[in-house]
């Protein structure tokens, strides 16, 4: 059913607006597994989760290949009701820019199929990024407003690489990074 080497799963909580959701559509297209309760999700499976401490890079690789990739499905506005109760490790992305219509230009505003598509793209699997992409007309446009930034960092060989390449990244546009060390 999920197509690609990585299975893709989304724990949907059911807050954004329903007509606008990239993880139905996934789901529609066979791209991946939506579930609606957190007792549904695969264990060990890499979690995008924009509060972890450690960024998702090339070294998540057998893991992602082994158990996964989940994506939670909630709003930006309700951030603060992000599942604890997940078990796996637990990666952040990178700076990223969102293309999709919501959040166009919104840095680190992405919307789940982008997330999981850099995910993707960042671990090594462009080909499955740029078909999770494809059902979207805006997604080959996040592609390509990303194209340095998300090779930068899928040439980083782990999370702390890629947290170099972010922090040059961040230089370079003049804006503080927030993780300085």
């Amino acid at each position: 059913m999920v197509m690609g080497p990585v299975r893709l799963y989304i724990y949907h909580m059911r807050q954004d607006d329903a007509k606008k959701c990239t993880a139905m559509k996934l789901k529609k297209h066979g791209l991946a597994h939506v579930f609606f309760s957190a007792r549904e999700a695969p264990r060990g499976a890499v979690i995008l989760d924009p509060m972890a401490p450690k960024a998702l890079s090339r070294a998540d690789r057998p893991v992602m290949l082994a158990r996964g990739l989940l994506a939670v499905d909630c709003s930006w506005a309700k951030i603060e009701t992000f599942p604890k109760a997940l078990r796996g490790p637990r990666r952040c992305l990178p700076y990223l820019v969102a293309a999709n219509p919501v959040n166009y230009g919104v840095p680190t505003k992405l919307s789940t199929a982008e997330a999981l598509a850099a995910a993707l793209y960042i671990a090594g699997f462009k080909e499955q990024a740029h078909r999770v992409l494809s059902v979207f007309k805006w997604g080959p446009v996040f592609l390509e407003l990303n194209k340095d930034l998300l090779e930068a960092y899928s040439e980083a060989e782990d999370s702390q690489g890629v947290l170099k390449a972010q922090e040059e990244i961040l230089r370079a546009l003049g804006i503080t990074p927030a993780r300085d060390k």
